[in-house]
């Protein structure tokens, strides 16, 4: 590890020369290269210089035990031990800090929901639970904008489809896929018995051109009439679009919108983030097939987490967290559960790598 920071000492003092040179001024694409690659690495130089700094202190200290002045003797254990300290949590920084960084950390998102058993109460739940995505979404300056939308009758989803976009939205919800169960009593339930119902979520970054080369030969593109909500315009013209992927298969439409082109260009960025989507998890499997996580390997039938409405409850199986505030859980404030899983799959990588 200290032979690696030493390269990435001296990787960071020659893009300090660079960017201080005038002559990188002039190539403004370089210069921002620099900047960029400059800021990636500085957090583990500032982490890296205290540690050297700490060391220094502890190898002071250890001079001073072997002083005659036995208050200067106390004085050094003291310190010592408190150096030792800052410098085991130095370490542990460090090597967080130089764990590989998911290349989608920095992307938009695309957020699948779809109500699964439970019927009528899953689609409800699916609605709710879009909306708790919502509003983390407003607390963190997020855009929420609707691909696609299947309502019930009573407000409920049978499936809602959008795409979050701001700074780093992967990073904070890729943890959040899987298979959300709700235990409650439903408005309908007569006898005031709790149901179970589960809903779906998949967690997408958005894919970029340049991720995803789709061959247009591949694809077959119908337009169709829309149906339901929007009044007279669904009987009158063919706006709904509808895209197969036909080498896997993978089937998207969109009639939210009242323009055909509108429509086809949404279409294009669910089946894009889907089709890299099955691409990472492809590369994941033959990586590693022993890993079965639900994050690891793009599995969402696994049971993450249980919402009990009862007790006021939710509780994340994977990391073994329960809270009870499920109010204010479900409108957004979820930023708990959502460090509590950074911080355990940072474990998770870290135990990995010894």
């Amino acid at each position: 590890m200290l032979d690696k920071l030493q390269q990435l000492e001296e990787k960071y003092n020659d893009l300090e020369a660079g960017l201080g040179d005038p002559e990188a001024l002039k190539d403004q694409k370089r210069y921002q290269q620099l900047a960029r690659e400059h800021a990636e690495i500085s957090p583990v130089i500032q982490a890296y210089r205290q540690y050297k700094n700490i060391q220094k202190q502890i190898a002071d200290n250890k001079v001073l035990l072997a002083d005659p002045d036995p208050e200067m003797r106390d004085l050094a254990r003291t310190e010592l031990a408190e150096l030792e300290q800052q410098k085991d949590s130095l370490e542990q920084k460090i090597k967080l800090l130089l764990l590989p960084k998911d290349p989608n950390d920095e992307k938009n998102v695309l957020l699948e929901i779809r109500a699964g058993t439970g019927g009528e109460e899953a689609a409800l739940f699916a609605a709710d639970l879009f909306r708790m995505y919502s509003r983390y979404a407003e607390r963190k300056k997020w855009k929420v904008e609707v691909l696609s939308e299947h309502s019930t009758g009573i407000g409920g989803f049978k499936e809602i489809i959008a795409m979050i976009s701001g700074d780093s939205v992967y990073s904070h919800l890729k943890y959040e896929g899987g298979t959300h169960r709700v235990q409650r009593v439903p408005d309908t339930e007569t006898q005031g018995r709790i149901h179970t119902s589960a809903v779906t979520v998949a967690v997408l970054p958005e894919a970029a051109d340049v991720d995803v080369d789709i061959d247009q030969s591949d694809l077959r593109i119908d337009v169709y009439r829309a149906s339901g909500a929007g009044g007279q315009h669904v009987n009158k013209t063919e706006s709904a679009v509808r895209i197969t992927h036909i080498p896997t298969g993978l089937v998207v439409q969109c009639q939210d919108e009242r323009s055909q082109h509108k429509n086809r260009a949404k279409a294009m960025k669910v089946l894009m983030a889907r089709l890299l989507d099955l691409k990472r998890s492809e590369q994941q499997a033959q990586i590693s097939e022993e890993r079965k996580s639900i994050v690891g390997t793009g599995d969402r039938s696994e049971r993450i987490r249980t919402y009990n409405f009862p007790q006021g409850r939710v509780t994340d199986h994977r990391i073994g967290l329960t809270l009870y505030r499920l109010d204010s859980i479900m409108d957004g404030d979820i930023d708990e559960i959502i460090e509590s899983l950074g911080t355990y799959f940072q474990a998770q990588a870290l135990a990995e790598t010894k």
